[in-house]
């Protein structure tokens, strides 16, 4: 008769620490699905801003590819005003980063407006690659981090020696500078260009 409590207590032990240790196998697991959480260090209003920003120069580059000086025109003024309503207060950066980056908007408006008035479709693309620079410096500054931005280089974008460049938010290589309908090379210089740098702010 001993012997059945001696038992109750051995299986009470048991249930215990089996109970202790699938506990703490789940605890690591729970805690990892947290991490894997990519939270933005700006705020919901200024990422939508900057995404409106990107989405106009997507268009304009796209434009530039068809040849298709109307939209690229459309897709400049776009540009411009969503350079202008960018919601830098919201940037969460100090005061320097903050004036660098209202700068770089403000040069941003100034060539997409500059593009949209150019007669030809040549100075449009040398309008395009200057602002693509400040753009590509103006998502260095503010460390952009709701997409992957490939930045793409053409070695013979205006002219058969000077280079160009374009951002994507893929990196399959649409030349925006020899597009679809180039005089002399058609759409078999599509596919000019290299990515030289992705920029993916949210690993870090």
């Amino acid at each position: 008769m001993r012997r059945l409590p001696l038992l109750f207590v051995i299986l009470a032990l048991a249930a215990v620490t089996t109970y202790l240790l699938l506990h703490k196998k789940e605890a690591p697991t729970q805690e990892k699905k947290e991490e894997a959480l990519a939270i933005s260090k700006n705020s919901d209003a200024f990422n939508a801003s900057f995404g409106t920003l990107m989405t106009g120069y997507y268009a304009l580059k796209n434009a530039l590819v068809d040849w298709d000086t109307a939209a690229v025109n459309r897709a400049s003024l776009s540009v411009q005003g969503a350079a202008d309503s960018l919601q830098l207060k919201e940037l969460k950066a100090d005061s320097g980063i903050v004036l660098t980056a209202q700068n770089l908007a403000s040069s941003i408006s100034s060539e997409a407006q500059g593009l949209a008035a150019e007669k030809s479709i040549e100075e449009k693309r040398k309008d395009f690659n200057a602002l693509t620079d400040q753009l590509y410096n103006l998502v260095m500054t503010v460390r952009y981090d709701r997409q992957r931005i490939y930045h793409i280089r053409c070695p013979m974008a205006l002219g058969d020696s000077v280079e160009g460049y374009w951002l994507s938010n893929s990196s399959a290589v649409i030349n925006p500078y020899l597009g679809k309908k180039h005089p002399f090379y058609k759409d078999k210089m599509l596919g000019c260009g290299e990515v030289v740098d992705s920029l993916d702010f949210a690993k870090k």
